[in-house]
């Protein structure tokens, strides 16, 4: 295996998000896609606009997301509307259609915390048997765990 020396120097952030690579194309995507986003959610009733996102471009057909089948529903019957709005944008020209698609929203699930307790009994315990192990490893580890008993006040 050999390692080649690059002849190239890193570039500014700026020029890579902004370039004409490939990630300058997905920023410049990422703008458009919030730019009708926020475009048709100022055009929206405040509960609808709150269920809606924009999940990209392809073909001509912009994916809308809602997180409700009901939502969805609704979006099926304002598709005309929508797209007259989009056309107003002179980015969005092309847009000839809508995919539309129901992705429920799941908060993330916090684990219940786990708190266990060690007696100061059961730390003296720990510890008069981390007082006659060779091993240092172990005698760390039981000191360690005998340091988390209550203390006896």
């Amino acid at each position: 295996m050999s390692i080649k020396v690059k002849r190239f120097r890193a570039q500014p952030m700026s020029r890579l998000l902004n370039g004409r690579g490939e990630l300058g194309d997905l920023m410049r995507m990422a703008h458009l896609i919030e730019k009708a986003q926020n475009h048709l959610r100022e055009q929206l009733s405040a509960e609808l606009a709150e269920h809606l996102f924009v999940g990209g471009y392809e073909s001509g057909r912009l994916t809308l997301i809602t997180d409700g089948a009901a939502w969805l529903t609704r979006l099926r019957y304002e598709q005309p509307r929508l797209l007259q709005l989009l056309h107003q944008l002179p980015e969005f020209q092309a847009v000839t259609g809508f995919h539309l698609k129901v992705r429920p929203v799941r908060p993330a699930r916090i684990p219940p915390r786990q708190s266990r307790h060690l007696s100061a009994n059961a730390g003296n315990e720990v510890s008069s048997c981390a007082a006659d192990v060779d091993d240092p490893e172990l005698k760390r580890a039981l000191e360690r765990l005998a340091s988390h008993a209550e203390k006896k006040q």
